[in-house]
């Protein structure tokens, strides 16, 4: 039986540069198994060699340190260690798990530095480690971790997933990325998602409000406010701003609760529409997109941008913010892990701050200008005006 010939790729160009020379032979070195035997033998190329091997190591074994912290999670064992330390059979009746298992769970966590050991007089128990204080009583974090467990599955064939031969269970769960009509998404289709992004935005909130001073706007329009986090965010900042919110008719009823519950119903007009589509409303001067553009392919990100700028007065501000690719400090979590979490999203894709400008000038706003947050990673921002003229 015949086999499938595979394509022969095109025989690479010659180096011409000095540059592309000198890169050609580190290739040839770096991928040279003695060179690799003489590094690792080497007392001043070991340390190096090691710190590379340890890194190629983590990528390989991410999925299982991932795993150990969902663990963690579902077993509440940051919870349970915030009043003190525990000893691993204090440990062992708490989370209801054989000794073997606590064992393996504690030595793993402990690695990780997500817990650490402490002895005191003479008995070793398991505190908090620098990685795992964070997680204490963290709702934010805690959702994301759980979630990926939708996202884990999709990834379980990296190579379909990029060749477009699979239909991955996140492009159901965020199904406004996909509907051809998500307006009309009743609110059993939306009220899971809308449930994790309301419990995940205070990680994002005080990043952007910290960046970005609302005082002196008289009026902010949300758009894809989702359950209204972040307008809750900017009220409790700014006493005197209107709110407004504006996203899918399934989603805005859990809005109004919130916004009922904190007291601001008076301060608030809630909206339900679907942005690629549908007119938004008028009046706020200063209108929002937190993490709202990378969900969506270029054509549909300019057609929001675009209803953005409609809505807003001369001189009306646009404030954006979501995580960029080549994001100063976190280049990782731009360009890896959003690029393959909006993959499978069958959505948008991670844009760098100055893909993003040219949307956003294209849309017709000026004067685009990123602002500096504490953790990149999380999020970053742009600001830009709507031309008074």
């Amino acid at each position: 039986m015949l086999q499938a010939q595979l394509p022969h790729p095109s025989p690479a160009p010659k180096p011409s540069t000095w540059r592309e020379r000198w890169q050609a032979w580190r290739d040839g070195v770096l991928t040279s198994p003695d060179f690799q035997r003489r590094a690792a033998r080497s007392w001043w190329m070991r340390p190096i060699a090691r710190q590379r091997a340890r890194g190629l190591f983590d990528l390989v074994a991410g999925f299982v340190y991932s795993q150990v912290l969902l663990a963690c999670v579902r077993l509440k064992v940051f919870d349970h260690l915030a009043a003190g330390p525990l000893s691993a059979a204090e440990l062992q009746r708490v989370l209801d798990l054989p000794a073997e298992g606590t064992e393996r769970l504690l030595a793993a966590a402990v690695a990780l530095e997500l817990l650490e050991r402490r002895e005191s007089g003479g008995t070793l128990r398991y505190g908090l480690g620098k990685l795992g204080a964070p997680m204490v009583a963290n709702e934010a974090v805690a959702a994301m971790v759980e979630h990926h467990a939708v996202l884990y599955a999709d990834l379980s064939d990296p190579v379909a997933l990029l060749r477009g031969g699979t239909a991955p269970a996140l492009s159901r769960y965020w199904a406004y990325a996909s509907a051809a009509r998500p307006g009309e998404l009743p609110p059993e289709a939306v009220d899971e998602y809308s449930a994790l992004m309301s419990a995940s935005q205070p990680l994002v909130a005080d990043e952007v409000l910290d960046a970005y001073n609302v005082h002196g706007h008289r009026c902010l329009l949300d758009v894809g406010g989702g359950q209204g986090r972040f307008l809750l965010a900017a009220a409790r900042r700014s006493p005197t701003l209107q709110l407004q919110l504006f996203d899918l008719p399934g989603v805005v009823p859990a809005a109004q609760r919130q916004f009922a519950a904190a007291g601001l119903t008076s301060r608030t007009q809630v909206h339900g529409g679907d942005f690629t589509r549908d007119a938004l409303p008028r009046g706020a001067d200063i209108a929002s997109l937190i993490r709202v553009i990378y969900d969506h392919p270029d054509e549909r990100a300019a057609t929001i941008l675009r209803a953005v700028f409609e809505a807003l007065p001369p001189g009306g501000t646009l404030l954006l913010a979501e995580p960029m690719a080549g994001a100063r400090g976190a280049p990782r979590m731009g360009d890896a892990y959003f690029n393959f979490y909006l993959l499978a999203m069958h959505g948008g894709r991670s844009r760098s701050a100055a893909d993003l400008a040219r949307l956003v000038e294209a849309a017709g706003f000026e004067a685009v200008r990123e602002l500096a947050t504490p953790i990149p990673l999380q999020v970053s921002v742009l600001v830009a005006r709507k031309p008074r003229g």
